[in-house]
C-alpha cells in the first residue's frame, strides 16, 4: 500500500505529516552524529573519549526517533484515520523497522554498560557490543538507503518553511523536541564521561607493555 504524499494529509501540522517531519529531522541529526561516530571507530583506541561522548549524545535523539516511529506504528494499527490514509512505509522497511530500533538500543545499552563496568569486567559485554554493532550496521544500511532521500527533502523543507505560517507553532515544537533530545545526550555524556576514565587512560598497546621484560638494575 503506497503512502499518501506528506503534504496531502494535514499540511504538516500535528498529525502524520508532523510526525513524519519530526522523524525525518531527528534522523538527519542522527545521521550526522553517526558519521562522526563512524570516524572514531577507524581509530577507536586513539579517539575513545570522542567515541564515548558522541555515543552518549546519540541517546536523546535515538529515544526521540524511536518514540516518533513507535507512535506512528501504534496510531496506524489502532486505525486512527489520518494515519490509515497516509498508509504504512514499504513492507521491507516496515519489517526491519523494529529490528533497527532493537539493535540500536542494544548497541547503546551495551556501550553504556561497558563504560559503567569498566575494562576488568568487560568480557561478555564487549562481545555483545561488537556483535550488536555488526547486526546494527547491516540493518541500518538498509534503513538509511530506504529513508535518507525523503528525510533530507522533508528536513530541507522544514528549514525553509515560513515561521509565521499556520504550521509555525508545530514546527517550533518539533525543533524544541530535537533540542531537548540533544540536551539529554549532553547530560548523558556529562554523567558517563568520568566513568569512562578506566577505558580512556588504558595504555594504547597493553600487550606490548606486558611483553617487555623487566631487567633488574644492578
Amino acid at each position: 500500500m503506497a503512502g499518501v504524499p506528506d503534504d496531502a494529509i494535514d499540511a504538516g501540522a500535528a498529525g502524520p505529516a508532523g510526525n513524519t517531519r519530526l522523524t525525518a529531522a531527528t534522523g538527519m541529526v542522527l545521521l550526522v552524529l553517526l558519521a562522526i561516530e563512524g570516524v572514531t571507530i577507524l581509530s577507536v583506541r586513539q579517539m575513545l573519549t570522542l567515541h564515548v561522548v558522541v555515543g552518549a549524545l546519540l541517546v536523546g535523539p535515538v529515544l526521540l526517533k524511536s518514540g516518533s516511529t513507535v507512535y506512528r506504528f501504534a496510531r496506524y494499527y489502532t486505525r486512527a484515520e489520518p494515519y490509515r490514509r497516509k498508509g504504512p512505509p514499504p513492507l521491507p522497511l516496515r519489517v526491519i523497522g523494529p529490528l533497527v530500533i532493537l539493535s540500536t538500543l542494544a548497541l547503546l545499552g551495551t556501550g553504556i554498560a561497558l563504560i559503567l563496568v569498566g575494562p576488568a569486567g568487560s568480557g561478555l559485554l564487549l562481545t555483545a557490543h561488537q556483535t550488536s554493532f555488526w547486526i546494527w550496521v547491516v540493518l541500518m544500511t538498509v534503513h538509511v538507503l530506504g529513508h535518507v532521500w525523503e528525510a533530507a527533502v522533508l528536513s530541507w523543507r522544514e528549514l525553509r518553511a515560513s515561521w509565521s505560517g499556520p504550521d509555525a507553532r508545530w514546527r517550533r515544537w518539533r525543533m524544541i523536541a530535537i533540542v531537548l533530545a540533544l540536551m539529554v545526550g549532553v547530560g548523558a555524556a556529562t554523567v558517563l564521561l568520568p566513568s569512562a576514565t578506566p577505558w580512556t587512560t588504558r595504555p594504547t598497546h597493553p600487550v606490548a607493555h606486558a611483553a617487555t621484560p623487566v631487567v633488574p638494575q644492578p
